[in-house]
C-alpha cells in the first residue's frame, strides 16, 4: 500500500482518500529510521492505564517534514506544555502519518479531521477552495480510540 492522500474533485465539492502509515509506538530511534523527511499529516496517540488509545494531537507539517516534527513532538525534552509533557514522559505513544506536498490538501484534510474530532473548536481553516470536503481512510491498521 502507498502511502498518501489521492484527490478527486466534483465541481465545488472534493473527495480525498487518505492512505495512512502503519500505527507505531513512537520512539527517536524509530522516528528516525523509519519516518520520511516529507511535508504531511500526523497523528499522534498515547495509551491509558485501559490500553485504550486517546488522541494527543492532529496537525501538519511542511518545513522541516514529518520525521522532525513527530520527533519534535513525542520528545518530552522539546515540549512545554505541562500537560502534554506529563503524557509524554508517562504513558505509551503513538503515531501514524500520511505524506504530501500540497499546503492545501493538508489544510482541508486536517481541518476536516479536526471539525469531526472537535466539533466545538477545530482550531483550524481549510483552504476555501471547496463547499463541501468528503474523506475515506485506508490504513493497516483497525484504529479505535477514546476521545
Amino acid at each position: 500500500m502507498e502511502l498518501g492522500i489521492t484527490v478527486r474533485e466534483w465541481g465545488k465539492d472534493v473527495f480525498y482518500f487518505v492512505r495512512w502509515s502503519p500505527l507505531t509506538l513512537a520512539d527517536r530511534w524509530t522516528i528516525n529510521a523509519k519516518v520520511p523527511a516529507v511535508g504531511g499529516i500526523y497523528e499522534i496517540y498515547w495509551k491509558d492505564d485501559h490500553n485504550h488509545l486517546r488522541m494527543l494531537m492532529v496537525g501538519n507539517t511542511h518545513y522541516g517534514g514529518l520525521r522532525s516534527e513527530l520527533r519534535r513532538l513525542t520528545d518530552p525534552e522539546l515540549i512545554h506544555n505541562p500537560q502534554v509533557v506529563r503524557i509524554l514522559e508517562n504513558e505509551e505513544i503513538w503515531f501514524r502519518y500520511t505524506p504530501t506536498d500540497s499546503v492545501a490538501v493538508m489544510d482541508d484534510v486536517v481541518w476536516f479531521f479536526r471539525k469531526t474530532y472537535f466539533p466545538e473548536n477545530p482550531g483550524v481553516s481549510h483552504s476555501g477552495r471547496y463547499e463541501r470536503i468528503f474523506m475515506k481512510e485506508s490504513a493497516p491498521d483497525n484504529l479505535i480510540w477514546v476521545p
